[in-house]
């Protein structure tokens, strides 16, 4: 058994993406932990089959799901993983924690892994989608859940961090494949968000990072978040879409890629911008 560490992987009717990721992972023998949120598919019986580790939890949000996985599995491993079930380790990034020994990283508390992103089978290069750094390894008990957020998941810690340039988690979500899956999602973050930055702006939320445009990969993204609060809203969704198109070179993606940048990065942003509008103008009405 692997004694560097452990994966945590959250689930719901995962019985498509689940064995891509339990195959790409299972050569390394380390403890798996699964955290379910009440799956009807055939997603358990895979996660036992694999011999990972299942526990059943009530869903609300990504950051509360990540705690309560954090808290209430018995990591025994000096580091921990924490993946998403739609997500592939590369055979380069497998190399790498195939390699990976506890003692030679006593100075570091953190592992940023790079994603590359698939939709509908296409790689999203640009944009401003590659590269994206993840902090994905930490040392377990330092590493933890940012319950600031609302939607967006991203573990913190303390102390120094690295990042794994060569080798990449692969992220593809097989059931955007039917648009109609991909738009209802959206249509719950587009909820979850707006109630969050309304929150924001009540000074009833606030950003657990520092922002630092110099810093650590997210780190600069709290401070690209702090500036997106203060652009106005209906006008930054255009703002950022055609940043995203023409700086970050969305314009040279492939053709599906490109409706990938219009939906995520001009529909969604308007969607949530109409949400928080509609939020503000209800607690105006109530006062």
């Amino acid at each position: 058994m692997n004694k560097n560490y452990s994966f945590i992987i959250l689930t719901l009717n995962e019985e498509m993406h689940l064995p891509r990721l339990l195959e790409s992972i299972k050569g390394l023998h380390a403890a798996t932990y699964i955290l379910d949120s009440g799956s009807i598919d055939a997603t358990i019986g895979i996660a036992e089959k694999y011999g990972a580790i299942v526990k059943l939890h009530f869903f609300e949000n990504h950051p509360k799901q990540w705690d309560f996985a954090l808290k209430n599995f018995d990591i025994q491993t000096p580091w921990t993983i924490g993946l998403d079930a739609d997500q592939i380790v590369t055979p380069e990034l497998y190399h790498l924690l195939d390699q990976f020994k506890a003692e030679e990283y006593t100075g570091v508390n953190g592992i940023y892994f790079n994603r590359k992103n698939y939709f509908q089978g296409k790689w999203i290069r640009f944009g401003g989608y590659y590269p994206i750094y993840l902090l994905k390894m930490f040392r377990t008990g330092i590493g933890y859940s940012d319950l600031n957020e609302n939607m967006d998941h991203r573990f913190i810690t303390s102390g120094k961090t690295m990042i794994w340039k060569k080798g990449h988690l692969v992220e593809e979500n097989l059931k955007e494949n039917d648009i109609d899956f991909w738009f209802k999602k959206h249509e719950r973050y587009s909820d979850l968000i707006a109630l969050e930055e309304v929150e924001r702006m009540q000074n009833k939320r606030t950003q657990t990072l520092k922002p630092n445009l110099l810093g650590n990969p997210d780190e600069q993204k709290a401070w690209l978040r702090r500036l997106w609060w203060k652009l106005p809203l209906g006008f930054r969704p255009y703002l950022y879409y055609g940043f995203r198109m023409f700086f970050q070179f969305g314009l040279f993606d492939n053709k599906t890629a490109r409706r990938f940048h219009y939906l995520q990065g001009l529909w969604f942003r308007k969607l949530v911008d109409k949400k928080i509008n509609i939020l503000l103008q209800k607690k105006n009405l109530s006062q």
